[in-house]
């Protein structure tokens, strides 16, 4: 209904009237308490424990709408919510709250000759705009992470998640109420036509200080070509495991399984093997097997072959392929060297992760690697904000500017600097 009454007028003049709402809202939580945030998230959270029903309900609704359409099952996992899935929103509103508020912290103080003392302080982005496809829980995600570092997030979900997200829209507005603060701070785009994302990348007037994509591929790259403001994003998660010679067999047959079969649709989930070739004896053959035992189909270089023929060849496009799905290339590589010229040449700068117990390896697997997270010895699938104690995550970014990797609360802020003089002129 939402969508006919704004397609019978102007999208534009509704987004821009969002715009201003939230540029106002940001100036209110720019300066609002701790004490008045927390008592908002918690409240979300209490409403959304309280809507289950109607959340359930409004997810039903969504699933149905997408029967038939041939969706991959990765896509279909992400829509679905589950009382346990919402009992879990509900615990990350109320970790969010117990997290420390970046805002006004000092970064960093020193004294100049002359006397002036300077600060370097957290301040929040201002207007922060989410456009996100079948993650209902994004919602939640982002407008409590917002808030919590005192920006405004004007939110645009998916189509196939449009009842989902409207449905916990509601208990976020709810919480703000409780909390005396404005409505405005978290808004949803109410319609689903394309026209919307349109004018969020155009800025909004100067409304949105800052855009985070979550979606796939093609999302991801419309925004990053047509936006006019800042963006958080990673186009691919295309995540590598290398495997050295020096690795303990189980331990890396363990890793492996649970980084690609995990869940096989999230952005952590490893989609490139790389073994060493001192290891082909020793290691190949039982992470393989525990592969295709774990229902993962495998592409396979023409040294991988060789020991196990049979597996489905690798071409050029599955090094550049990011599955998200019970799919993995596998290649032989020549040591932690020809890991680092495989990785560099095909990574999309997200996650990798090296099983090794030489600590050259190691060590060069991290200083040759640029990507945003490099992990030792564990699987891909930690690669979230949850996992590093951020109390969840807006998104996963790869660029190198401002935010790096999981983008929690901290990483939803700026700074700015004061300084303090008594009296002092420049000569």
């Amino acid at each position: 209904m939402l969508d006919k009454i704004i397609a019978a007028n102007d999208v534009a003049i509704v987004m821009d009237e969002i715009g201003r709402n939230a540029k106002v809202a940001a100036r209110e939580l720019a300066t609002a308490s701790t004490e008045t945030k927390n008592k908002a998230l918690n409240a979300m959270a209490d409403a959304i424990v309280a809507a289950k029903d109607e959340i359930l309900a409004a997810n039903a609704t969504d699933l149905k709408n997408v029967e038939g359409k041939g969706l991959l099952p990765s896509f279909v996992d992400r829509l679905t919510l589950t009382e346990k899935a919402i009992a879990g929103m509900a615990s990350a509103l109320r970790e969010i709250a117990e997290f420390k508020d970046p805002v006004g912290e000092i970064i960093a103080a020193w004294d100049r000759p002359n006397g002036l003392h300077i600060e370097r302080v957290r301040t929040p982005l201002g207007v922060i705009g989410v456009i996100y496809e079948s993650r209902p829980n994004v919602t939640a995600d982002a407008g409590a992470l917002c808030l919590k570092a005192g920006n405004a997030v004007i939110l645009r979900g998916g189509s196939d998640s449009l009842h989902s997200s409207q449905a916990i829209h509601e208990c976020l507005v709810a919480g703000l109420k409780i909390a005396g603060l404005p409505q405005h701070a978290i808004q949803i785009v109410p319609t689903t036509d394309r026209a919307a994302v349109g004018a969020m990348l155009s800025g909004l007037d100067g409304a949105i200080d800052v855009i985070v994509p979550r979606g796939g591929k093609s999302l991801v790259a419309r925004v990053q070509n047509e936006a006019r403001v800042p963006v958080f994003a990673h186009l691919e998660g295309l995540c590598h495991i290398y495997v050295d010679a020096s690795a303990d067999v189980e331990m890396a047959r363990e890793i492996v399984v649970n980084a690609k079969m995990r869940r096989t649709g999230v952005c952590g989930a490893a989609e490139t093997l790389l073994l060493d070739s001192a290891a082909i004896g020793t290691h190949l053959m039982p992470i393989l097997q525990a592969l295709i035992e774990a229902g993962c189909e495998i592409r396979a270089s023409a040294a991988v072959l060789k020991v196990f023929p049979g597996l489905k060849p690798a071409i050029e496009e599955d090094w550049r392929t990011e599955y998200l799905d019970s799919v993995i290339s596998v290649a032989i590589v020549d040591g932690i060297s020809g890991a680092v010229r495989h990785i560099n040449t095909y990574s999309s700068s997200h996650t990798e992760a090296v099983i090794a117990e030489d600590p050259e390896v190691v060590g060069r697997f991290f200083n040759e690697i640029d990507s945003a997270i490099l992990i030792h010895n564990a699987s891909t699938q930690f690669a979230d904000g949850g996992e590093f104690g951020m109390g969840g995550e807006i998104g996963i970014s790869t660029g190198k500017m401002h935010a790096r990797g999981p983008v929690g609360v901290e990483q939803l802020t700026s700074f700015k600097y004061r300084v303090h003089g008594t009296g002092q002129v420049r000569p």
